[in-house]
């Protein structure tokens, strides 16, 4: 069985020994992609445990049973890393996944933090990830402006003209 995360191996030689508990991620990235898979696999005990000790307290169990339990999940996509490697104490992962809840498609967009607490990472806390808004590199053509093709005609006779 392919592992949830996408990263092309199995569940059994990619996630699967982390969620178990046996084999610690060696990465931020690979806890990230365990959490990922323990969503999909509605693995509760494997969420809390990955959390920062510091921030178990405010974990909602009940909440995230139903959304793991309710959504049908399509799929993670790693965007970035930053630090999170086997030398580092921190590390970011901004990454995005697809999944349905209540038959509507949704797409989570995050930036996650981690770090090292007795050699083991954890999640500490994500940000959503805002669209940035689309920023036009040419000026903004207007119906009556010239084209700028070159033709010598205005752009809603030429190029605009539908």
């Amino acid at each position: 069985m392919d592992c949830p995360c996408g990263s092309g191996q199995t569940l059994a030689a990619c996630c699967g020994p982390i969620i178990a508990g046996e084999r610690k991620a060696p990465t931020a990235e690979a806890l990230m992609r365990a959490r990922y898979t323990a969503y999909t696999k509605v693995e509760m005990e494997f969420l809390l445990a990955s959390l920062h000790p510091d921030h178990r307290d405010e974990h909602d169990a009940d909440g995230v049973r139903t959304w793991a339990e309710e959504s049908e999940w399509h799929g993670l996509i790693v965007v970035g890393t930053e630090a999170g490697g086997e030398g580092d104490g921190q590390g970011r992962v901004e990454f995005a996944c697809k999944y349905t809840y209540d038959g509507e498609e949704r797409r989570h967009h995050e930036d996650a933090l981690f770090e090292r607490h007795d050699g083991d990472w954890y999640f500490v806390s994500g940000e959503p990830v805002k669209s940035k808004p689309f920023v036009r590199e040419d000026p903004k053509v207007g119906r009556n402006d010239p084209c700028p093709c070159g033709s010598g005609r205005k752009f809603k006779r030429c190029c605009g003209a539908n």
